[in-house]
């Protein structure tokens, strides 16, 4: 028999792993807290700050919580705009006025705690987001109210709120689709033009990715460059409806230019090309000035450039002219529009140094190929306008009128 003693556990201390203690969230006691202190200082905004930057509250556990009871007073239910039981103040953004003065000091109290807690920058946007998005449940003056909160705020500069934030919520369906939006916007750009220029509008639209987007927030019945120029017109946005007018206008001549290039890029028969230029001009309204000058634009930007070789650069010019003369020839139908294709080769010529001397070449290219009519090249000699290197073409085109002028004796 072995008398070797068996393993015990008797005396063993068995070590356990330490947890993380997890506090309940309790935004309910958080917000009875905040509006207390808002009814201990009467509404007072600058008592209010600094109370809530003396408290101990845990601003980073509950920022939305805060946020709601800035803007409406109270606790909200999750996810939602309405009201969740607790306590309430009656100093809210929405309980105020809908006026500027009444809703500033808001803002510059916001501004104020943001500096000192930059973290809650990311609740204000939550909470902006999602009353934006919930417009609906809000009455027609409480969303007034929002958007002058919100014009405001940026017209304050308020610590980093970006306006994605802001405006791409907005584009929901069903907000559009019930004018929410228009009414919304509408409000927003009459109280931040107010105190901005509409190149300062312009920069918050683009850095909100809406700027080329501004028909979107017309209903589909309205969303129409009529509808939008009539909307705001009435609302006395003139400079916004002219802006998204030239926009809207630049849009169509890039779009045109577009697929001009890729036409003459890929040699398309001309009658074809004839026929797209007429169906933008008809869809697109475009002056007839504008389409000549992308006419030109598009055919000379399909040259292949020599880089030194300067009678390769003209053969290769005068031989895109001869080319696509039956194009310019349609669409120069009249003397004012031959002389803005003067002009136009006049402006190329002087801006790119190897066409400068191209000029008369050019010129009578197209005098060769019926585009320019001899009447219309003399009045540009005698009479031109365009002072861009006028003296050196006039010298250079100086032959070629001389020529001109003895061919005209010679038929009387």
């Amino acid at each position: 028999m072995s008398s070797k003693e068996k393993p015990t556990l008797g005396g063993t201390r068995i070590k356990t792993r330490k947890r993380n203690i997890t506090i309940p969230l309790d935004p309910a006691s958080f917000s009875d807290a905040v509006v207390q202190i808002y009814l201990d200082n009467a509404g007072d905004l600058e008592l209010i700050a600094r109370n809530i930057e003396s408290s101990e509250l845990d601003f980073s556990r509950y920022g939305d919580t805060f946020f709601e009871v800035i803007f409406i007073g109270g606790r909200t239910q999750p996810g939602t705009t309405k009201p969740d039981e607790g306590e309430r103040h009656p100093y809210s953004i929405i309980e105020c006025e809908p006026k500027r003065e009444a809703i500033l000091p808001s803002v510059i109290y916001i501004q104020k705690i943001l500096r000192r807690r930059p973290f809650l920058i990311k609740y204000l946007e939550n909470v902006m987001r999602r009353f934006l998005q919930s417009l609906e449940f809000f009455e027609e003056n409480e969303r007034k109210k929002l958007a002058i909160f919100t014009a405001l705020a940026f017209s304050q500069k308020l610590s980093g709120l970006p306006p994605e934030t802001v405006f791409q919520p907005l584009l929901k369906d069903n907000l559009v689709a019930k004018g929410l939006v228009l009414s919304f916007i509408t409000d927003f750009f009459k109280e931040y033009l107010r105190d901005n220029s509409l190149d300062d509008l312009i920069s918050i639209l683009k850095r909100g990715r809406v700027e080329d987007n501004l028909l979107e927030f017309l209903p589909s019945a309205k969303r129409s460059a009529e509808g939008f120029a009539e909307h705001f017109t009435k609302e006395g946005l003139v400079p916004l409806v002219e802006y998204n007018a030239k926009k809207m206008f630049d849009v169509k001549l890039s779009e045109m230019k577009s697929s001009l290039t890729t036409q003459i890029a890929e040699e398309t028969d001309i009658a074809e090309v004839i026929e797209t230029v007429k169906h933008r001009i008809r869809d697109a309204n475009l002056p007839d000035i504008e389409v000549v000058r992308i006419l030109w634009d598009v055919i000379m930007d399909a040259v292949q450039w020599s880089g030194k070789n300067q009678q390769q650069n003209a053969n290769s010019a005068l031989r895109q002219v001869k080319t696509w003369a039956e194009l310019l020839n349609t669409f120069c139908s009249t003397g004012k529009l031959e002389l803005e294709l003067i002009y136009k080769v006049q402006m190329q010529c002087y801006e790119d140094a190897k066409l400068m001397k191209l000029f008369p070449e050019i010129v009578r290219s197209l005098y060769d190929q019926d585009v320019l009519a001899e009447d219309t090249i003399l009045y540009w000699f005698r009479k031109g306008t365009n002072p861009k290197g006028r003296q050196s073409f006039v010298k250079a085109l100086e032959p070629f009128v001389n020529w001109l002028e003895e061919a005209e004796e010679e038929e009387e």
